[in-house]
C-alpha cells in the first residue's frame, strides 16, 4: 500500500513537470526575436529612363515623368514665360511645379548645361555624322536654315545654330563665340573656322545675353501701325510664319482687335527684349486704331457673323467660341431660340444680339431622312444619336413619318430633328 502511495506521488510529479515545462515554453515564444520588416519603396523614376531635353517633351511625356496634369502644363506655361526654351537646368529648376526632390532625381537625365553659359547638349552629337563640307567665306549671321542643312548639318542642328544665333542677339560677334555654338564639334569648327568672315575675338564690351548685346539684323524697317499688319507684313519684319500668326492671335483674341500701349506689344511672348528695341522706334500706335471699328450688328447675319465681331459685340472669348463652334456643328442655325440654347454663353448679351441681328437660314442644308448623307447623319448634334436606326430603317421605308414613328423619340428631340427635315 506504501509502495502504490508512492508511485502515485511520483507519477503526480511527473506530470506536474510535464506541465510546467510545456508552459515555460509556451510563454517563452513571447520573447522570440522576429526578423526586421524592411519596407521597399519605388523610386519615382523609372528605372528605364532615358536622357531627355525638356524642350522636346509634350504634356503627356510630363505626366509620364510623374507629373500632375496641373504639374505638367504649369511646366510648358513656365517654357513659354521663359522665352518658348528651357536654355539651362538652372534656369528649369526655377519652376515652381517641380520640387527639389523631384528635380534631383531628374538631373542627371536633364539634357541641358548646367547653366546658360555652360555645358553643351550631348543629344545634338549624335548628328556628327556627316561631313561637313564648304569651300567658300561666309557670314554666318545671313545663312538660313536651309543653307546650313546643305553645308552637312542636320534639321535640328541648323535651328539649333539659328536659336544660338538669336541668343547672341541676332549676330554670332566672333569667332569665340561662334566656336562656342554648343552642337558644332572642334572637328567641324576647325574645319569652318578658316572661312568664317567674322571678327576672331569678341568685343570688350559684349556681355552673353541677347538683352545686353543687341546687333540689329539686315531688315530694312519703316514706320508701321501693329494694329493694321496681317501675318505676311509680320513676316516681312522678321518673323517667322508660326511667330506671325501668334502675334496677329494675340492682338486680336487676347487684345481684342488692337495693340493699346508700347507695352501691350512688349508683353506678346514672341517678340524677344532685343526684337522689340528693334522696332519700337518705328512703331505708331494710330488714335484712330485704337477705337473699337463700329459695325452696324442689325445688317450682321448671325449664321455669318465671325468670333471677332461677336468680341466687338462684348462677348467674352469663351462665350463667342461656343457659338461659333455649335454654329459649325449644325452647319448654321434655323431658330434664334437654338443661338440661346448654346452651352457656356452670356444670355443677356446673346439676346441683346439676336434682337438686334438677322439671322438668314437660306443656306443652311436640310435632308429628306431618306436621302441625307451618312455622314451628315453621323455627325449632326441632332441625328447622331439615332443616326445607325434612321439608316438600317431607311433601306425598307422611304416615308420619313413611318421612320421617325419607329425611332420612337421624345417629343422636343423630334422638333429639334424636323428643323433640318425638308
Amino acid at each position: 500500500m506504501m509502495r502504490k502511495n508512492y508511485y502515485h506521488k511520483l507519477a503526480f510529479m511527473a506530470m506536474l513537470l510535464i506541465v510546467l515545462l510545456a508552459f515555460q515554453k509556451y510563454t517563452s515564444r513571447e520573447k522570440e526575436n522576429f526578423p526586421e520588416i524592411k519596407f521597399i519603396t519605388e523610386h519615382s523614376v523609372s528605372p528605364n529612363l532615358t536622357d531627355f531635353n525638356p524642350n522636346d517633351l509634350d504634356e503627356k511625356q510630363w505626366k509620364h515623368l510623374g507629373f500632375s496634369e496641373k504639374q505638367a502644363s504649369t511646366i510648358l506655361n513656365y517654357k513659354k514665360i521663359v522665352g518658348g526654351e528651357f536654355t539651362s537646368k538652372e534656369q528649369l529648376k526655377k519652376c515652381y511645379a517641380i520640387s527639389a526632390e523631384k528635380f534631383t532625381e531628374l538631373e542627371s537625365f536633364i539634357l541641358l548645361p548646367e547653366t546658360a553659359k555652360g555645358e553643351r547638349f550631348e543629344k545634338f552629337r549624335n548628328d556628327d555624322k556627316k561631313e561637313i563640307i564648304v569651300s567658300r567665306k561666309f557670314n554666318p549671321d545671313k545663312l538660313s536654315s536651309s543653307e546650313w542643312m546643305k553645308m552637312g548639318f542636320s534639321e535640328k542642328q541648323a535651328e539649333a545654330i539659328l536659336k544660338y544665333k538669336d541668343y547672341l542677339g541676332g549676330s554670332f560677334i566672333s569667332k569665340e563665340k561662334f566656336k562656342e555654338c554648343f552642337i558644332i564639334s572642334s572637328e567641324n569648327y576647325s574645319k569652318l573656322e578658316p572661312y568664317l568672315m567674322l571678327p576672331a575675338k569678341t568685343p570688350t564690351d559684349f556681355k552673353n545675353s541677347g538683352q545686353n548685346y543687341a546687333v540689329k539684323s539686315n531688315i530694312s524697317y519703316h514706320t508701321f501701325d501693329p494694329n493694321i499688319l496681317n501675318p505676311e507684313e509680320w513676316k516681312a519684319l522678321g518673323f517667322s510664319e508660326k511667330q506671325a500668326n501668334a502675334i496677329v492671335n494675340y492682338r486680336d483674341r487676347n487684345l481684342r482687335g488692337s495693340f493699346k500701349t508700347l507695352e501691350d506689344i512688349q508683353m506678346c511672348f514672341v517678340i524677344s527684349a532685343q526684337k522689340f528695341q528693334e522696332l519700337k522706334p518705328y512703331i505708331k500706335l494710330s488714335p484712330a486704331v485704337e477705337k473699337k471699328q463700329e459695325t452696324d450688328f442689325s445688317k450682321i447675319d448671325l449664321n455669318m457673323i465671325t468670333f471677332k465681331q461677336l468680341l466687338e459685340f462684348g462677348l467674352d472669348e469663351k462665350s463667342a467660341g461656343s457659338m461659333i463652334g455649335f454654329r459649325k456643328k449644325l452647319r448654321g442655325f434655323v431658330s434664334k431660340q437654338q443661338i440661346l440654347d448654346t452651352y457656356n454663353i452670356d444670355k443677356n448679351l446673346v439676346q441683346k444680339l439676336i434682337s438686334i441681328a438677322p439671322l438668314d437660314v437660306s443656306n443652311v442644308p436640310k435632308y429628306t431622312l431618306t436621302e441625307a448623307p451618312e455622314e451628315w447623319l453621323k455627325d449632326h448634334p441632332y441625328f447622331k444619336y439615332s443616326a445607325d436606326k434612321i439608316i438600317f430603317y431607311r433601306t425598307t421605308y422611304k416615308d420619313d413619318k413611318k421612320i421617325l414613328k419607329l425611332l420612337k423619340l421624345k417629343p422636343e428631340y423630334e422638333e429639334r430633328m424636323k428643323l433640318y427635315l425638308k
